[in-house]
């Protein structure tokens, strides 16, 4: 079946709803599989997911070499410029913390000196900002249409992607809604390949325990992100182009672009009308868990996958693929593989039936020492409100959504939300963060990580709240303000920023330490 096929299998109607039909099967068989036992767990493990970007020798935008993914721990992603770094999973440990970095080196290494030979590099960034040479309009809206299916030009040309672009773009009636600064819309979701983000994940051993861990993980993502916000800008280009229709002043563009423009850019660009990216609801059971993604709008079918459910085999192929279009900024993911225990042999009698949660909100952070210091922080705070009995669970959810957003818009000078040990709400920032490092420390030193390591990890992003700019995209809004300042337009001082993060980024020195 080629390409074109695929997809108007992905989007037959009657094989939508066959394909739900196996979901709402597939997810009746999983509930009693949980509560059978088959998903238990014997320790807590960690991974990790981190996006980036390909550039070429000037710092623009470029193609990923398709040799680049034979690399093991690489993989493609949206657009043709993506690429994931991924970790097998370990034991949360002193060794494993040391591990996740360890692997994500090697990795990261193998990428670099893949796209060296090319004269290109990886960029560890959550937007890019520096466009091809064909500009960012024409990139991310250059396409053409091959028997009523739009196929982008800098797409990867996986079926699914495709398929679900059609959906989208047939919900925004073409032209999908942005609302940003300098991109008010677009007409093709590829726009959401601009923004790239690292995704810790955390096996919880008990299935039973996993919504509470979700509906903690949901109070916890305003302060983490105020702490690691990194996408203020979008392509210079893009600036440049509203220079030209009347003018933009660095004033306004401050103050109107949020602090993280990945959250409104992926929240919109694959909104076809079901608002399916957002903050979850609380949620009290793993069955309530189960029975919520299943009931999620369906955007297309998996083509390869026809009305039979082999529930004796063990595997949820549909449910998986279901919940692939479950886009919401904390989720489950059901399966995976034995982690590595802490002598870095698979842990003894380990199951690939588990369930672990997909922290999602943050982007990607510049260096590796920095992206393994949050996957720390998200862990460890997880670990140690639970393990406290700390009483953040009890903040209504529609404060933590305010607090979520105000970070999105503010960065580090967001209007945080937060409940206190003592049971007290707060807004007062430095005692939050106060209480999210204590926390995150009895978390990794209840889950056998030493002191050693906890600092080693936690340190490069604690020591960012004692800097100028707190957040990456705090430094790169005062960077961006200072060569306007001096004389540079709006476009020219973000190429220049970017080239000087990009260079800082390559070294290697944690963000506090800029």
């Amino acid at each position: 079946m080629d390409t074109i096929d695929t997809v108007r299998a992905a989007l037959d109607s009657d094989r939508r709803a066959s394909f739900a039909r196996r979901v709402e099967r597939e997810a009746e068989a999983l509930q009693t599989a949980v509560r059978d036992g088959a998903f238990d767990a014997t320790e807590f493990a960690v991974g990790m997911e981190l996006e980036g970007y390909v550039v070429d020798s000037r710092g623009r935008l470029a193609d990923a070499p398709e040799g680049l993914f034979e690399t093991d721990g690489c993989s493609r992603e949206l657009g043709v410029h993506n690429a994931e770094l991924h970790t097998e999973p370990d034991v949360v440990c002193d060794a494993g913390i040391r591990r996740q970095f360890e692997e994500l080196r090697s990795v990261h290494g193998s990428v670099q000196g893949i796209l060296g030979e090319a004269d290109r590099r990886f960029v560890l960034d959550a937007m890019w900002t520096v466009p091809p040479v064909s500009g960012t309009r024409r990139y991310l809206e250059g396409g053409r249409d091959v028997d009523g299916v739009f196929l982008p030009d800098n797409m990867r040309p996986v079926p699914r992607y495709i398929a679900l672009n059609q959906v989208i773009r047939a919900g925004a009636d073409g032209r999908i809604d942005l609302g940003l600064p300098g991109l008010e819309s677009t007409d093709s979701m590829l726009v959401e390949s601009l923004a790239t983000s690292m995704q810790p994940h955390l096996q919880i051993p008990d299935p039973a325990d996993v919504p509470r861990y979700l509906n903690v993980a949901t109070r916890t993502m305003g302060p983490v992100l105020s702490l690691s916000a990194n996408s203020p800008f979008l392509p210079a280009d893009l600036y440049a182009e509203a220079l030209g229709k009347g003018g933009v002043r660095i004033d306004d563009l401050l103050g109107d672009a949020p602090h993280e423009h990945r959250i409104p850019i992926f929240e919109r660009s694959v909104d076809e009308g079901s608002n399916k990216c957002r903050i979850p609801s609380d949620v009290e059971t793993v069955d309530d868990l189960i029975a919520r993604i299943a009931a999620d709008p369906t955007l297309v079918a998996a083509p390869d996958l026809d009305d039979e459910t082999d529930a004796a085999s063990g595997r949820y192929d549909a449910f998986g693929a279901k919940r692939g279009t479950y886009w919401r900024w904390v989720r489950p993911v059901f399966g995976g593989e034995v982690p590595r225990a802490s002598d870095g042999d698979p842990v003894p009698g380990g199951d690939e039936e588990s369930i672990r949660i997909e922290y999602r909100p943050l982007p990607t952070q510049p260096t590796l020492r920095d992206t393994v210091g949050v996957q720390a922080l998200v862990v460890g705070v997880l670990r140690g409100v639970d393990v406290s009995g700390h009483p953040l669970a009890t903040l209504p959810w529609e404060e933590a959504r305010r607090s979520f957003y105000a970070a999105v818009d503010e960065g580090p000078d967001a209007e945080l939300r937060w409940v206190t040990s003592d049971g007290e709400r707060t807004t007062a920032t430095g005692l939050i963060y106060d209480e999210l490092f204590s926390l995150a420390r009895r978390g990794l030193d209840d889950l056998g990580v030493g002191t050693e390591t906890i600092e080693w990890a936690l340190g490069p992003i604690e020591a960012r709240r004692e800097t100028a700019h707190t957040a990456p995209s705090a430094w790169k809004r005062a960077a961006v303000r200072d060569a306007v300042d001096d004389g540079a337009s709006v476009a020219d001082a973000i190429r220049e920023m970017q080239s000087t993060y990009v260079e800082r980024a390559a070294s290697g020195t944690p963000f506090s330490r800029w």
